[in-house]
C-alpha cells in the first residue's frame, strides 16, 4: 500500500537538457514524478487530471497560465536573489554588472513578474561559463531546493527589500565590437556560452565570428570561433 507522501504528485516543468538530465536522476523509479518538456504540453485539463502538490519549475521559456497558476502551486526558480534582479536574463545581467554570486530565488507564481513570495533561497557561485553556471544551479535546484520544499512544504513569505527590475537582454546585444576591456570580453563570451543563448559575436558586412569556450589570460582572452557567412562577397 502506498503511503500519503507517494501519493502525493509533482509535476517538473523545464526545457532545458541539463534539467530534463537531473529530472531522471532525481524521480528514479517513482512513480508520482510527471516531466512536462513542451509548451503544449502545460495545460489546464492534464493538470487537473495529475492534481499535482507542486509545479515547478526550473527552467521554463513560456508564460504559466493563469488557470494554472491560481488553481495550483506554482514553484518558479529565479537566478537573483529577490526582489533584486526580477526580469528577464537575470545571468547575463548580474555577471554584465560584475557580480560573481547571487541566490536561486524559489518563489510562488502570480499574476506580476518574479513578484511571488518565496519559500526560500539557496547561494549560487556565477564564475566559469553560463552552461556551467545553470548546471551548477541545476543540481542546487534538484538536490537541496525541490526536496526541501516537498518534505517541508513552507508557506512562502513575501518578497521584501528594493526592487530591481532586469531588461530581458536581445540577440544584438551579444555583439562585443565596442567592448574596451579583456574583461568585459570575458565576461560576454561566457556568460552567453550556453544552450539556447546567443552568442558573443563580431561582423564584418560578410561574415559572423561567434565565441565559445573563453579562457582568461594575463594578457589576452582565448576563445573558440565559429565563422558563419552572412553575404557573398562581390
Amino acid at each position: 500500500m502506498k503511503s500519503n507522501k507517494e501519493s502525493k504528485k509533482y509535476i517538473i516543468a523545464t526545457v532545458k537538457s541539463w534539467n530534463i538530465l537531473n529530472y531522471h536522476k532525481f524521480s528514479g523509479k517513482k512513480n508520482n514524478f510527471f516531466l512536462i518538456d513542451r509548451k503544449e504540453d502545460l495545460n489546464i485539463k492534464r493538470i487537473k487530471l495529475l492534481k499535482p502538490v507542486y509545479i515547478f519549475f526550473p527552467h521554463w521559456s513560456w508564460i504559466i497560465p493563469e488557470k494554472i497558476y491560481k488553481n495550483f502551486e506554482c514553484v518558479i526558480f529565479h537566478m537573483a536573489d529577490l526582489p533584486f534582479g526580477r526580469g528577464g536574463s537575470p545571468l547575463q545581467n548580474l555577471i554584465e554588472r560584475r557580480i560573481h554570486k547571487t541566490k536561486i530565488s524559489a518563489l510562488k507564481c502570480d499574476k506580476g513578474i518574479d513578484s511571488g513570495p518565496i519559500y526560500l533561497k539557496k547561494e549560487l557561485s556565477l564564475h566559469d561559463s553560463a552552461e556551467e553556471i545553470f548546471k551548477r544551479a541545476s543540481n542546487i535546484i534538484f538536490k537541496e531546493m525541490i526536496p526541501y520544499i516537498i518534505k517541508k512544504e513552507p508557506k512562502p513569505i513575501p518578497q521584501r527589500g528594493k526592487v530591481m527590475i532586469f531588461k530581458r537582454r536581445t540577440p544584438k546585444q551579444s555583439n562585443i565590437s565596442n567592448l574596451n576591456s579583456l574583461k568585459k570580453v570575458y565576461d560576454y563570451i561566457r556568460m552567453l556560452d550556453a544552450e539556447g543563448y546567443p552568442k558573443a559575436f563580431i561582423k564584418t558586412p560578410y561574415l559572423k565570428f561567434e565565441f565559445t569556450n573563453a579562457k582568461f589570460k594575463k594578457n589576452s582572452v582565448n576563445a573558440d570561433i565559429k565563422i558563419r557567412v552572412l553575404s557573398k562577397i562581390k
